[in-house]
């Protein structure tokens, strides 16, 4: 099994962080996609195989009375703001999908990753704009992959008829639960352990780490091909970097 391990955004200088890693998950698009001269320049800047993943646009996934918009300078215009938001299939989410479609290109990203609030739960409408959406949408050779949160969490059943039927990724925290569906692409997103869902500011210890390179390689007897590992904490750096030792010692 290939493993490409790295951070939910440059948690260092760029310069500094393409020495570490071969793959960045462009955690900064969520919040406002940068213009495409910048994402060219960031291309420049990378080396030639260097791998972008990108963080979908927020406005496809997240209403705008999210408190993620806060920070965000420029909002739509009033009349449409309830058109943005939990993949309902409107020309304004397609319109913010093509892009998001458009910086993947530029940095030659071959995934694509789709957060979805808790916000966004198993309700017979947002089933109904999950299938609309995706079903829907030019996705020019890109792997998608979704992150549902909420209540999604404890219906496998129906994120595996979902990931199936509109081919995404099923993407997960290994260390808290295996993916619904399993294919030849795995991604995972590492947010922290402890009684809460997402615990940003843990440090995970060597024995974390052991634990996440031994379920990986249970799942790779299971179709699983090429894993995505990223870490999405305050210490996802070095976190990270000690992953890509511990994996390639304990492989030996």
């Amino acid at each position: 099994m290939k493993l490409k391990v790295g951070c939910c955004g440059f948690a260092v200088s760029h310069k500094e962080y393409f020495r570490e890693f071969g793959i960045v998950e462009l955690q900064s698009a969520f919040y406002q996609l940068p213009r495409l001269k910048t994402a060219a320049r960031w291309r420049e800047e990378a080396p030639s195989n260097f791998e972008f993943a990108v963080k979908a646009w927020q406005a496809i996934t997240h209403p705008i009375s999210s408190p993620t918009w806060r920070k965000v300078k420029a909002l739509p215009p009033v009349r449409y703001r309830t058109k943005y938001g939990l993949l309902q299939p409107t020309r304004q989410n397609f319109e913010a999908r093509n892009g998001t479609l458009a910086v993947c290109r530029v940095l030659r990203a071959t995934v694509c990753v789709v957060q979805c609030p808790p916000r966004f739960s198993f309700t017979n409408r947002n089933v109904h704009n999950l299938k609309e959406f995706f079903a829907n949408i030019d996705r020019d050779g890109l792997v998608i992959v979704w992150e549902p949160r909420g209540d999604w969490i404890h219906r496998p059943q129906e994120i595996r008829s979902a990931c199936k039927r509109l081919e995404l990724v099923h993407c997960v925290d290994l260390l808290r639960r295996d993916p619904a569906h399993i294919a030849e692409l795995g991604y995972i997103r590492l947010h922290g352990l402890g009684s809460k869902e997402y615990n940003y500011s843990y440090r995970y210890s060597d024995l974390d780490l052991s634990e996440l390179l031994k379920r990986l390689t249970s799942l790779s007897g299971r179709e699983l091909e090429c894993a995505y590992v990223m870490f999405n904490n305050i210490a996802m750096f070095q976190d990270a970097r000690r992953f890509l030792t511990h994996s390639c010692v304990l492989s030996k």
